[in-house]
């Protein structure tokens, strides 16, 4: 199902008010770049198994048919763009059936299964962020042919831009195939992926971005997969995984203070998530959850994408009680939580 069909007439009565609630004219879209935390659609349109365009994702989402986006409702990106005043569904850039009017309020790039690392995307032949980059140039031509080059400049430098990537670069690829390994300790992999994340920001703000938002790594040793997969303690957190996060978010807080200083207008904000997910998988009946430790899907430890179609008759009633949809992504609550964190750390920047 496409998103922007679904969400026109929200679209039409924006228009119609000339109005984005409390934050009007201070963001004017919201654009995506990352891997499956924010395809809201995508890999639909390419040849890759990383998809989730059938049942049961999108069970929740509106009228309970599948986007392609990996959950059972909204993703965080959603609800971020909601509390800017803009339509509550970001479409996905590949999808024909959204007009450059639509996309104007709000884009996502993303792929599944990618990352800062063009080898990560190549495991599972999913779009690079390179190629990410290519389409927002592409992106930013039609909006100056559709708008004018006065107006598509305006809201190219009022968008806020977000960034969620870099947990495949480690799961998928540096700990799951031994070439990255024999190239760099983790140490220097952290190093050569935040090189990539300022040469992608850079890129940005060279084509008019200046709001961005670059959101942090969570406790990837946490999810369902690799607690299934931690051969030292099956079925606990493989808190080797969590130290690479926390280390690589510390110094991705350094970079964003970096570029900061020497990019013009830009204002960067990291967006720390890490903690809120360690508290609710640690703690998950503060939050309203019965299971972190598990997925809804299936038997919840190592379904993901086709896994999870294949394994319907044990989907869970109320994906609610969970913190995960399948083992390796949130539910549609989860990400609501997540939103909130991105929001409270951007609102009080760009308002």
């Amino acid at each position: 199902m496409s998103s922007c069909k679904r969400y026109l007439p929200c679209l039409i009565l924006l228009l119609l008010h000339g109005g984005r609630g409390a934050v009007a004219g201070k963001v004017s879209a919201i654009v995506v770049f990352g891997d499956s935390s924010v395809d809201t659609g995508n890999n639909n349109f390419i040849p890759t198994i990383a998809r989730s365009n059938f049942w049961p994702y999108g069970r929740d989402y509106d009228d309970g048919l599948p986007t392609g986006r990996f959950s059972n409702g909204r993703l965080a990106t959603d609800f971020i763009s909601e509390a800017f005043g803009l339509p509550p569904s970001i479409p996905a850039y590949l999808d024909n059936n959204c007009t450059i009017d639509q996309l104007a309020t709000g884009v996502s790039f993303a792929s599944a299964a990618t990352g800062l690392d063009n080898a990560t995307a190549g495991v599972l032949s999913v779009i690079t962020l390179d190629e990410q980059l290519a389409y927002f140039k592409e992106y930013t031509d039609r909006l100056k042919i559709a708008k004018g080059e006065a107006a598509a400049e305006e809201i190219i430098s009022e968008a806020l831009y977000i960034w969620s990537i870099g947990t495949n670069d480690f799961i998928e690829n540096y700990y799951n195939l031994p070439e990255r390994r024999m190239q760099y300790t983790v140490g220097e992999y952290e190093a050569y992926l935040l090189g990539l994340a300022e040469a992608a920001i850079r890129r940005v703000h060279t084509l008019g971005g200046r709001k961005m938002d670059f959101t942090g790594l969570t406790p990837m040793g946490c999810l369902p997969a690799e607690r299934i997969g931690n051969r030292d303690n099956p079925g606990e957190c493989n808190e080797q995984y969590n130290a690479v996060a926390r280390t690589f978010n510390a110094k991705l807080q350094e970079l964003v203070l970096k570029l900061n200083k020497e990019l013009l207008g830009l204002q960067l904000v990291f967006a720390d998530t890490y903690q809120l997910l360690a508290n609710v998988v640690n703690r998950p009946a503060d939050y309203g959850f019965d299971n972190a430790v598990q997925g809804c899907c299936g038997t919840g430890l190592f379904e993901a994408g086709y896994f999870c179609s294949f394994s319907t008759s044990m989907l869970c009633e109320n994906a609610n009680k969970y913190v995960f949809f399948d083992a390796i992504h949130p539910t549609e609550k989860m990400y609501k939580l997540l939103a909130n964190t991105v929001i409270n750390t951007t609102l009080h920047v760009f308002m």
